[in-house]
């Protein structure tokens, strides 16, 4: 088990870099009192001998807890003595940034109850001193944008490259059934000639190299997805240099089944040079009433029905 203790100065970033370690796979506890941390990291411990198992653990304890932050550094002491490996993120900044974050989330400091922000602030950091020394790490975000604050989270604690990296959920999906509400691009293929006109095709989806030769066969199809492979590999890293942990394409045609798969298989092929995890489902694939038939009869489309055909 891997644990991560953050801490630091109040406004220094905190919560975000809660955010990022969540985004990492770590599980996020705040602002627990002190002394129970190390409690907690030997429950959690024992609890994957009873098959409840956390392998990154993640503790944000700050001066919030005013009465009982003194115990932090026996406390600390204790995590050390268990032999998993700790690792202590002491977030900083300066007074004048400080001064501005407050001013502009209009938040009040933890020790401002009877003094000014600035001597709040001062008597915030003449506290921590003694914890700083601990630190494994400590990081200034006095100009820091909050992606340069992640990927500097990143860099010290991202053991692979995937939990640094982006995925990409390509979702083939039929317009008919509503769009994914999870979508980041959406393609829609519909200009593709229809397969499902074609009497031999009917009964087939794009995952058959039939279906998927026929849509593939027509120049604007190869066209098209030339141009959103460059757009896609051109933008696909500042997606990721924004902090996108998971990019859904969406790719639909009216009823899921022949075009949209056979093109979001042709996608993902193009985007995984790309380095980045690519995942591929098809979302509506087997909602097509033919396969509802029990006697394996196809049924023909109401010609009047206001979406036909897919």
């Amino acid at each position: 088990m891997e644990v991560v203790i953050l801490t630091g100065m109040s406004g220094a970033g905190k919560s975000f870099s809660a955010k990022c370690l969540e985004d990492m796979g770590y599980f996020c506890v705040d602002n627990l009192p002190p002394p129970m941390v190390p409690e907690m990291i030997r429950a959690f411990a024992q609890g994957g001998k009873a098959g409840v198992s956390i392998e990154k653990l993640a503790f944000v304890v700050d001066i919030r807890s005013v009465d009982m932050f003194q115990g932090l550094i026996p406390a600390l002491q204790k995590v050390f003595d268990t032999g998993i490996p700790c690792t202590l993120i002491f977030l900083e900044a300066d007074t004048t940034e400080l001064i501005a974050r407050y001013k502009q989330t209009r938040r009040n400091h933890p020790l401002a109850k009877d003094t000014s922000l600035p001597d709040a602030i001062e008597e915030e950091r003449k506290r921590l001193l003694p914890l700083k020394s601990y630190a494994t790490e400590v990081i200034d975000t006095s100009r820091l944008s909050p992606a340069e604050l992640r990927d500097r989270l990143h860099h010290l604690l991202g053991k692979d490259e995937e939990s640094k990296g982006m995925s990409i959920l390509i979702q083939s999906f039929g317009f008919k059934y509503g769009l994914p509400p999870d979508s980041d691009i959406v393609m829609d293929v519909r200009f593709i000639p229809n397969p499902f006109y074609i009497q031999e095709f009917r009964m087939l989806s794009g995952l058959d190299a039939e279906v998927s030769q026929y849509v593939r066969s027509f120049e604007e199809t190869g066209r098209y997805m030339d141009l959103q492979e460059k757009i896609l590999l051109h933008t696909i890293p500042f997606y990721q240099r924004e902090g996108k942990q998971r990019l859904v394409i969406a790719v639909g045609c009216t009823g899921g089944r022949h075009r949209s798969v056979a093109m979001a298989v042709d996608l993902a092929a193009r985007l995984k040079p790309s380095g980045q995890p690519v995942i591929l489902i098809h979302r509506d694939i087997d909602k097509d009433p033919r396969e509802n038939r029990e006697d394996g009869a196809y049924e023909a489309p109401d010609p009047d029905a206001a979406v036909q055909g897919e």
